[in-house]
């Protein structure tokens, strides 16, 4: 009997498996992924009521032989471009990597690959726009890929003269591309020195405008994650000078520890120190509104001899050094200073001239082991940061270099006269100086 019943039972049971088979869902393989956990999203980070909106990564780059100083300025320009976005959409800037420059030239020390953090204080970038290295975008985003390169560029007819029209269009590419596709369709290009990083698409747009007109382009016409604007100095300031431009600018904080350097060579070879120079320094750049001729600067004038290709490239408003020594000497003597700081480019057997000519010249010169840490960049603005802290500055015509000074001494709140100046050459008949840019809060 008991034998029979469970013979009785077996097709009841099959009846059932069968039944929840036709009615289960399919299995979970089968389906993709919610959008927001897919590459660029940690679960850990995702509200628990809801997911997060898709986060946008823009990338950008500048034409190989721009220098550091441009490249900072075309920041700049790409942050107000970011600012547009963000109204619209949840986007990030991933900071384009450092290295290849021009003026980089030190043998021996690797300097590709270099995050902003070598130079910037990446807490102030974030206070006036989302920012996160390439290194974090390759981690978020599932892998070395960028979906959409835009390069930039002008129009083939050029600019015909008469009203300035901002416009935008998509049209074929009038120089050869940088880039170039592998066996799998995949672009390869540059890419600050990331071999491993591909692209999806590449396209050309023709540009004549201020950084936001291509704000359009990129929330309508492209639905990519990741898009990469190339020769992006061919875009414009939105506002240049204005209080947009200048929170950029603020919050384009140098590193601490670069910093640091620049004020222990200050206190230890100019006897400067920010309590006796009046240039106290707010480490949130938000709270920092200094007002205008407070600062006085250490006691020592600071100079900015452009050399090399200014020489034949910029002949006539660029001085000698003889003449660059004249000038020198005669602040010297109108400022009742004895010491001067002198950033320059010059080469070596100028540099022993400058020696010669001018014993009172103070330069700062690095250990090995400083130029290894600092690299050739962080030289740079230790030299900046000095310069930005003396008396009284003098720099090279349209200089890059000595622009983003006086950018530094408005900032620290000293007297215009005191920073928009700069050589004269020999056979120069209009020495006009710097224009004065002021400070918006």
């Amino acid at each position: 009997m008991a034998a029979q019943g469970r013979g009785c039972r077996l097709p009841l049971l099959l009846l059932v498996l069968v039944l929840t088979v036709l009615v289960l869902p399919p299995p979970a393989a089968a389906q993709p992924p919610p959008a927001a956990l897919r590459a660029g999203h940690a679960v850990s980070s995702l509200p628990a009521a809801a997911a997060a909106p898709r986060t946008r990564y823009l990338l950008y780059d500048v034409n190989p032989p721009e220098g550091f100083n441009l490249r900072r300025d075309v920041y700049i320009r790409i942050a107000s471009l970011l600012k547009t976005l963000l109204k619209s959409d949840n986007w990030v800037l991933v900071l384009p990597p450092w290295g290849r420059l021009y003026h980089w030239q030190s043998p021996d020390i690797l300097q590709v690959r270099l995050p902003w953090s070598e130079f910037f204080d990446l807490p102030s970038l974030n206070r006036n726009i989302p920012v996160i290295e390439y290194e974090q975008f390759l981690a978020e985003s599932g892998g070395p890929f960028i979906e959409q390169i835009y390069v930039l560029q002008g129009y083939a007819e050029g600019w015909k003269e008469g009203t300035w029209e901002e416009k935008i269009d998509e049209r074929p590419c009038i120089d050869q591309l940088m880039y170039s596709k592998d066996k799998h369709e995949y672009y390869r290009g540059w890419f600050w020195g990331y071999e491993e990083t591909r692209g999806l698409n590449v396209s050309c747009l023709s540009v004549q405008g201020s950084a936001s007109i291509v704000a359009p382009i990129l929330l309508k016409n492209t639905s990519a994650q990741s898009v990469m604007l190339d020769r992006a100095e061919n875009l414009l300031h939105d506002h240049y000078g204005g209080r947009d431009y200048w929170n950029t600018r603020r919050s384009m904080v140098f590193a601490k520890h670069l910093r640091v350097a620049g004020d222990e060579f200050r206190n230890r070879y100019l006897q400067s120190t920010d309590e006796a120079d009046k240039t106290h320094y707010n480490e949130d750049w938000t709270q920092m509104k200094v007002r205008m001729g407070t600062a006085l600067g250490g006691p020592y004038l600071g100079v900015h001899l452009r050399r090399k290709d200014f020489i034949w490239g910029h002949r006539e408003d660029v001085p000698s050094l003889q003449g660059a020594v004249k000038k020198i000497h005669s602040l010297l003597e109108m400022l009742k200073l004895e010491r001067v700081f002198v950033a320059t480019d010059a080469v070596e057997e100028e540099v022993e001239l400058l020696k010669k000519l001018l014993p009172e010249m103070v330069r700062f010169e690095p250990s090995w082991e400083e130029l290894e840490l600092y690299k050739d960049g962080g030289l740079a603005v230790i030299d900046q940061w000095i310069c930005a802290h003396a008396r009284y500055f003098i720099g090279t015509s349209v200089s890059t270099f000595s622009f983003r000074i006086h950018e530094e001494r408005e900032i620290l709140g000293f007297d215009p006269k005191t920073t928009y100046n700069r050589f004269c050459g020999e056979k120069e008949t209009n020495c006009e100086q710097p224009t004065h840019w002021k400070i918006v809060y």
